[in-house]
């Protein structure tokens, strides 16, 4: 335990070191999370940025045990500092002590407000459910603290909507139900998987406004899951750029921005769109993601990347320090 404390500061909530995941399949063992290291302070906002497949949900989802066969974590350490002030790694501990931080000190937005709601369950009935897991309440008591919840995540006419089925609700509407059974333990820190996907422009931005009030108001940590760079532009305080199953690059948002230095950064930030300057195309990135089944010795980037060299080929850079806090694993950077 005394190892466990000396890698936490006090402003700490989450601080994950080399988690690693597999996934054990017919065609071979998938490599999908290697040796990802990420920390996570008190209430401040972090981005996990990547394509699709790039492994930023896997790695949130094992740090809650929610990965599925034949996926299995088989390495690295999550040391999380509960409500009490004591240290866990949410790894190791039994499930019962983690089932009784899941949904309460640590809340999931999943992606699909749909697939994460049930049918049968009224949003009340939700909110009843995840309160009841956690905390001897009445119904009566717990569907009040329901409708504040509804009224709090701008839903209309809370009182009728938390009797409403899933399928009644609009889809932003079943995005802010969700945020609200998230919200209803009053979470430490609230884990949104691309929180504003299959919604119009409009409702994206209220879901994005409505996260940044609920953050100040409950004073928690968030851990933002997107490939949209305007929301992470907006949204967070630090970035984590992850690749093929490893974070390339990290640092705080402005840096990133201003000042990419793995070329994978540089060429996600190229791909997006700038209403200032007339382009007759949008640039794309040659080449798909590798293969995570015995993925090769060298950087996973190495395909794709304009400026590649033997060396890419033959060693995976390591983490290079470019400014203090800011880190990129590229071996450009030698020569600096």
């Amino acid at each position: 335990m005394g190892e466990i404390h000396e890698l936490l500061t006090d402003r700490h909530v989450l601080k994950v070191v080399d988690l690693e995941v597999k996934f054990f399949t017919y065609a071979g063992v998938v490599h999908a999370v290697s040796g990802v290291s990420f920390e996570v302070f008190e209430g401040e906002v972090i981005s996990l940025v990547g394509e699709t497949g790039c492994g930023k949900t896997v790695t949130t989802r094992a740090i809650t045990r929610l990965i599925d066969p034949p996926g299995r974590v088989t390495g690295g350490k999550a040391l999380y500092r509960t409500k009490s002030g004591e240290v866990v790694d949410l790894l190791k501990i039994p499930d019962e002590d983690l089932r009784r931080i899941r949904g309460d000190e640590i809340a999931y937005v999943f992606q699909d407000p749909t697939s994460a709601l049930d049918p049968l369950y009224t949003i009340g009935g939700h909110i009843v459910e995840t309160v009841k897991a956690h905390r001897k309440s009445s119904t009566k008591e717990i569907l009040k603290h329901a409708v504040k919840l509804l009224s709090e995540t701008l839903i209309p006419n809370p009182e009728l909507r938390v009797k409403n089925y899933p399928h009644e609700l609009s889809g932003g509407m079943r995005q802010r139900a969700v945020i609200s059974i998230g919200l209803s333990n009053n979470p430490k820190l609230l884990i949104a998987d691309e929180p504003t996907t299959n919604l119009d422009v409009t409702v994206q931005a209220q879901i994005l406004d409505l996260l940044r009030e609920l953050r100040s108001k409950y004073l928690m940590s968030l851990i933002l899951i997107t490939h949209n760079l305007g929301i992470v532009a907006e949204m967070s305080d630090r970035i984590y750029v992850m690749y093929a199953g490893k974070i390339v690059e990290e640092g705080m948002t402005e840096e990133i921005f201003y000042s990419p230095s793995h070329p994978y950064t540089s060429l996600l930030l190229r791909a997006v769109p700038n209403p200032i300057r007339k382009i007759e195309k949008l640039e794309t990135i040659p080449g798909t993601v590798p293969s995570l089944i015995n993925p090769g010795p060298g950087c996973r980037f190495e395909p794709r990347c304009p400026y590649a060299m033997d060396k890419c080929v033959r060693e995976e850079p390591p983490l290079m320090e470019v400014n203090r806090g800011h880190r990129a694993a590229c071996w450009l950077l030698e020569k600096r």
